[in-house]
């Protein structure tokens, strides 16, 4: 496998955690260095480990995790997206604590959501008997980098734009869910 078509794969993969991050960032408003780190080690981990998980797996499950991964990532991006929306419509007051994404079992299901995409692309590297550790790396740092680049722009966004963009942040997670849904639903 080329580098460059190593390259096209990471960032096509990155893409939803890049729109995640965005989301997440416009939801908190202020966005701490600390944040940005947790979001982007732990969705750069799981896409790193995802096609390790989906190589060792190999074409044997392929057909069993291909039918269900894309309704858990529709499911749990659109229970986060929805979660973001009615914390931007419930109250008036933006007082109160607010919930931080980057933590807790919150955390876990967007990375778990945005990387079942690279378990497939594990068992496919299987099936081309491709060596899986330096594509694992490679895919777990372009998504590290394209993650915290969507927290620095969804933070921006957030601050100038308030709940406006705080629902938009939601909308934009549930269509990343709609998104992974129907190609796959369409696919083949």
């Amino acid at each position: 496998m080329s580098p460059i078509t190593l390259l096209l794969i990471a960032v096509g993969l990155a893409m939803d955690a890049f729109a995640a991050a965005v989301a997440i960032s416009i939801a908190l408003r202020t966005v701490t260095p600390r944040q940005v780190f947790r979001l982007a080690f732990h969705l750069g981990l799981f896409q790193a480990l995802m096609p390790i998980v989906g190589w060792l797996a190999g074409s044997t499950l392929g057909a069993a995790i291909a039918t269900w991964d894309h309704w858990l990532a529709f499911g749990l991006l659109t229970l986060v997206g929805l979660k973001a929306i009615g914390t931007a419509l419930g109250s008036p007051s933006r007082e109160g604590p607010r919930n931080d994404p980057t933590r807790g079992l919150t955390l876990v299901a967007i990375a778990v959501a945005t990387s079942l995409d690279a378990l497939a692309v594990g068992i496919t590297l299987a099936m081309l008997e491709v060596r899986i550790w330096y594509p694992a790396l490679a895919i777990g740092v372009v998504t590290c980098l394209l993650t915290a680049s969507g927290m620095a722009l969804g933070s921006r966004l957030g601050v100038r734009w308030g709940r406006g963009a705080e629902i938009l942040g939601g909308l934009i997670l549930i269509g990343v869910g709609v998104k992974i849904l129907v190609q796959h639903l369409t696919a083949g």
